[in-house]
């Protein structure tokens, strides 16, 4: 019994080492914090990205807030939750890809300074989500939830299945967590089942609930992979290039099945 309990303990402080090192949330100070295993909980910590959004977005529907202006403050609310780390590293990756010498993107990529091609990737996902989140008329929480979890997936891809580029950096040590594709599955699994409660709530949902899986599987996947063709590796700016390229183009595809 008291192996089990500590093993739970264990997990809760790993996650609330996770919530600390992906959000912006002010947590109370907890002592002994590990931060190797925090990628395990990825896809966790995007599910509870998604809930908080959601409930802001169903306060804000509520008050009835304009379409429009609830949508772009929920994108602005994702933004300020996560502290604009998986943003920054978008836009740091979108610097480095505009250079044409492959042996200095990722000196550019390093570089705190933004670029004219990383704020405008910075645009086009801001633009992506809002209009997406403004055209997916029902079971918008559902998809905030997914969006968050399936691009977080997505970073899961590009930490099991391709090389760490430089030999320390602020996403190295998510090598030793997750190490091989296998350790993908229970996060997987996690996403599936969200899909399945679209499904379940209502059986006429089982196309978009297949099609959440689908799209978050087959996009996920395809990202991390296009980030490796591109530089022959990740980085922990890539790995956040992932995660919000991931989300801005899992929510374009599910507002298709609301046209």
């Amino acid at each position: 019994m008291a192996n089990v309990l500590g093993w739970w303990q264990q997990q809760f402080l790993n996650l609330v080492a996770a919530v600390i090192f992906y959000t912006a949330i002010p947590l109370p100070y907890v002592q002994n914090l590990d931060f190797q295993r925090v990628a395990c909980f990825a896809p966790i910590i995007g599910l509870m990205i998604g809930g908080i959004l959601a409930g802001l977005d169903l306060g804000m529907n509520y008050l009835s807030v304009p379409v429009l202006t609830r949508n772009a403050l929920v994108v602005c609310a994702w933004i300020v939750i996560t502290g604009g780390l998986h943003l920054d590293g978008a836009m740091d990756t979108a610097d480095g890809l505009a250079v044409g010498d492959s042996e200095r993107r990722l000196q550019v990529m390093m570089d705190s300074a933004t670029g004219a091609f990383g704020a405008m990737s910075a645009i086009m996902i801001i633009i992506l989500k809002i209009t997406a989140l403004t055209d997916i008329a029902e079971n918008h929480y559902l998809v905030l939830m997914a969006g968050c979890g399936w691009g977080r997936w997505g970073q899961q891809v590009a930490i099991a299945c391709y090389p760490y580029l430089k030999p320390t950096g602020k996403g190295a040590f998510h090598k030793q967590a997750i190490r091989s594709y296998l350790d993908l599955f229970p996060s997987w699994f996690l996403l599936i089942g969200l899909s399945g409660v679209i499904w379940v709530m209502n059986p006429q949902n089982l196309v978009l609930a297949v099609g959440m899986v689908l799209a978050g599987s087959v996009i996920s996947v395809v990202t991390a992979a296009w980030f490796n063709y591109k530089l022959g590796g990740h980085t922990g700016d890539t790995y956040g290039a992932v995660v919000e390229w991931t989300e801005a183009l899992f929510l374009c595809v599910i507002s298709s099945f609301s046209a």
